[in-house]
């Protein structure tokens, strides 16, 4: 008894795969390096793209509705992308070996996009402060943007879970420090992010942009030796097999015993013995009665009897139907979180134009971009996440009696209603705003006297719906997610950013189709004093809105989770 204690019981190894020591390896020890590394890639991350609207208007010469989509898509290309390095993350190499081969890729395409911004040739030549970017100079500079949604699309589904990976799940004690490191791990990504939506947005508009995108190269370096300097105290979970083959085996096999009964008593359906079980570090997960289509995979015909040995294609586990179940009960919360995510991506585009027409001056020298308001975003999040962390949890856990202060679904609940009042804050901004315009007739003025810091409420609402909905979010879809899919959910999580920032694409694009027939200039001209920004941000407040109500139907409905103690 005395030996077992001194292994974790959740199945990890340690970096030469033997089993890991409690006291040598992980827990919060392992965790400076795991926060270190993405505050430094998250640096190089927002260092680039936070500014990367302005810097497709000024080099590359494009008008607002094309920048503003260039950067939605792109944006949600490195969402998307964590798909790929989940699946090799929980199938083949495990969290550790892709957050190390991605990163790889990674630093190419930030080196590639320095070089765009800098060395003569691949940059465009300007003159008046107008550019001429030729066809080549703009396929060079998107090539490294998709480089980077590749390379980051390793990193992101894998760090969050390898970080809570260090917690050992059947241990009472360290399992209570996990959702306290999910705070600290958003609270990392946003020390980051405050150096770059101020530093280096202010190196990128005063300084210039090679500057600007080398100092994030630099930081994704730094990021990689972070990493691997912490290497021999990391816990490991090793790869599972893949997933979506499990997931289309029961599938398979419940199509073909459609026909099949299954038994009231759920002990006869099939579960093999702990020694026997085929999914590498995962617990077993007990039965569900929600869904009971799926549990013909697991009953025993006498033909599966006859032919001993199991095919996984006619027979699966109660663990591998549940795995299933897990992500099919995923997948409403999941949806309800793409239009948070389109709310949160007009920090990096209808915030910033909007900012653009209002007065940036801090005293009669300094300008401040309009960019770097998001630090405010920022700022806020540092504020609420150990103010989350040390003061809310322990009140609401008053009221609500949760070792958590909240559930999960009440935590992201709240984000939502947040983000609600963030978007009707931003409207009336621009209502004011435009009211101003038509008083003094300043509708030609590129920037009126009106100061860009009436955008702070905003963004530091847009922070504190973060905290909620987005830590929420990672720490449920960990915690839901079957033992070897855990890379796979979080990427499934981060997607909803992707698919958030195609929905703000697609608003954009239908908006600005549809408000400038017969002429009209629309709701979101190039001149911003001529449009209707205000009836966009309406626009979302109606959706969130309509969102917030299906999303608490969604919870009502929601099934948590049950796993064994012991893995595999």
């Amino acid at each position: 008894m005395v030996e077992d204690n001194i292994y974790t019981e959740d199945g990890t190894v340690d970096i030469h795969n033997k089993p890991a020591i409690k006291k040598k390896t992980g827990n919060w020890k392992a965790c400076p390096f795991i926060l270190g590394n993405e505050c430094c890639e998250r640096l190089a991350y927002y260092g680039m793209s936070t500014n990367l609207v302005n810097y497709l208007q000024q080099r590359l010469n494009q008008g607002n509705v094309t920048a503003a989509n260039n950067v939605t898509n792109w944006s949600g290309t490195c969402y998307i992308t964590p798909l790929i390095g989940a699946f090799l993350a929980d199938a083949y190499l495990g969290r550790y070996w892709t957050i190390a081969a991605f990163s790889a890729i990674y630093v190419f395409g930030m080196v590639l996009l320095t070089l765009s911004a800098s060395v003569k040739g691949l940059k465009p030549s300007c003159d008046g402060g107008v550019c001429h970017p030729t066809t080549s100079q703009s396929v060079v500079c998107f090539v490294a943007l998709y480089a980077i949604a590749l390379g980051t699309g390793g990193i992101k589904p894998c760090v969050s879970s390898f970080g809570a990976d260090q917690f050992d799940e059947n241990d009472e004690t360290e399992k209570k420090k996990k959702s306290s490191f999910f705070n600290w791990f958003y609270f990392s990504i946003n020390v980051g992010a405050l150096i770059a939506s101020s530093v280096l947005v202010y190196i990128q508009m005063h300084v210039g942009w090679d500057w600007g995108f080398g100092i994030p190269a630099a930081a994704m370096a730094i990021a990689i030796v972070f990493f691997f300097l912490g290497s021999r105290l990391y816990r490991l979970q090793k790869p599972g097999g893949s997933p979506l083959t499990r997931i289309l085996q029961v599938v398979v096999a419940s199509i073909r015993k459609s026909s099949v009964k299954v038994p009231d008593d759920k002990s006869l359906l099939y579960e093999t013995a702990d020694e026997e079980c085929s999914i590498k570090g995962s617990r077993k997960l007990e039965h569900t009665d929600k869904m009971r289509f799926f549990d013909k995979a697991s009953v025993e015909t006498e033909a599966d009897l006859a032919k001993g040995l199991a095919n996984p294609w006619r027979l699966c586990t109660v663990t591998q139907v549940e795995e299933l179940k897990s992500i099919i009960r995923l997948l409403p919360v999941w949806a309800t979180g793409i239009v948070f995510s389109t709310v949160y991506s007009q920090m990096s585009t209808m915030f910033v134009l909007q900012g653009n027409t209002m007065d940036q001056h801090i005293g009669p020298h300094f300008k401040i971009p309009s960019a770097s308001l998001s630090l405010f975003d920022t700022l806020s999040v540092l504020f609420w996440a150990p103010l989350y962390d040390r003061v809310i949890i322990l009140f609401a856990r008053k009221f609500t009696g949760h070792e958590r202060g909240f559930t999960q679904l009440q935590r992201m609940g709240i984000g939502l209603v947040i983000s609600i009042i963030a978007m009707v804050v931003a409207g009336v901004l621009e209502v004011v705003r435009l009211d101003y315009v038509r008083k003094k007739n300043y509708y030609d003025l590129e920037v009126i006297p009106v100061s860009i810091f009436w955008q702070v409420p905003q963004y530091f609402l847009v922070g504190c719906a973060e905290v909620f909905t987005f830590i929420g979010q990672i720490e449920f879809f960990y915690d839901q997610a079957p033992d070897a899919m855990r890379s796979l959910c979080s990427a499934l999580s981060l997607t909803t950013n992707a698919l958030g920032n195609y929905l703000s694409t697609l608003l954009v694009t239908i908006v600005a189709k549809v408000t400038t027939r017969n002429g009209k200039l629309g709701w979101i001209p190039d001149n911003l004093n001529r449009g209707h920004l205000d009836y966009f941000y309406w626009l979302l407040a109606i959706l969130s809105s309509i969102n917030l109500c299906v999303y608490l139907l969604i919870s009502k409905w929601y099934t948590y989770k049950k796993a064994a103690a012991k893995p595999c």
